[in-house]
């Protein structure tokens, strides 16, 4: 019974051996084309790497100029238009970038993804804009502007309790409208203030800022419907008068 064991694994031990065998047969007589081969793929593949790495430095100024423009918002075919190279090439190369500067990758309406870029310059921006209006001292005013602006006397005291019987009482709009005149003490908003009257992140204000229906986004989500722009001098928010907005 042992003689049977001993005999079965011999064989086996030999048909294992056979394949070993003409293995390393192979690699001894092939070893030198072999090694070749495989210092060739690794030079073509150093090879590939320098030449994008120079292609990424010519694309380089393009890409910062773009981040300019665009205030870090930028998409692979904005890079490919302006470049005038493959749209592959551009994402790739905008992955590249995003990975190395923590860029947010977010999809376009339209389809695609728009990588958003925040630089110094467009962070003091958004820091400025969220920076809370500071009072100004009202001018002195001098003794015949102080007649022009003084209160008429007030109406008889019959008068007052007729009206206050028959106007209803005050609507909540009317604390809407004060509170509008208030903000507005300055004619203009600010970017927070903005994002809290149209009851929205301050982020989405910025990345919306520049649109083209900006003015019919934010009438649209006014409570008193009025439209607003955007003034890249001063940074901040203007209402757009009826006419305006319509046209």
């Amino acid at each position: 019974m042992s003689e049977k064991i001993i005999e079965s694994n011999g064989k086996a031990f030999l048909v294992l051996l056979l394949p070993i065998s003409f293995l390393v047969i192979f690699l001894v007589s092939t070893w030198r084309f072999l090694l070749a081969l495989i210092v060739v793929a690794i030079g073509f593949k150093i090879w590939q790497e320098y030449q994008w790495q120079q292609w990424c430095q010519r694309v380089n100024p393009v890409f910062s100029q773009l981040i300019r423009e665009n205030q870090g918002k930028i998409t692979p075919v904005d890079l490919s238009m302006r470049g005038n190279f493959p749209g592959s090439a551009a994402k790739r190369y905008l992955d590249g970038r995003a990975g190395e500067f923590g860029a947010s990758i977010l999809p376009a309406a339209e389809g695609g993804e728009v990588y958003y870029f925040i630089t110094g310059s467009i962070l003091g921006d958004i820091l400025s804009s969220s920076e809370p209006v500071k009072e100004i001292a009202p001018p002195p005013v001098t003794t015949d502007a102080r007649s022009l602006l003084a209160p008429p006397p007030p109406p008889p005291e019959s008068l007052v309790e007729e009206l206050e019987t028959e106007l209803p009482p005050p609507v909540v709009q009317e604390e809407v409208r004060q509170n509008l005149e208030k903000q507005l003490m300055f004619g203009s908003l600010i970017q927070s203030e903005l994002a809290k009257r149209l009851n929205v992140y301050s982020s989405t204000v910025y990345k919306r800022r520049n649109d083209p229906d900006f003015p019919e986004w934010t009438r649209n989500r006014d409570p008193d419907g009025i439209a607003w722009t955007f003034s890249e001098k001063t940074k901040e928010f203007f209402p757009l008068e009826e006419n305006e907005s319509k046209n």
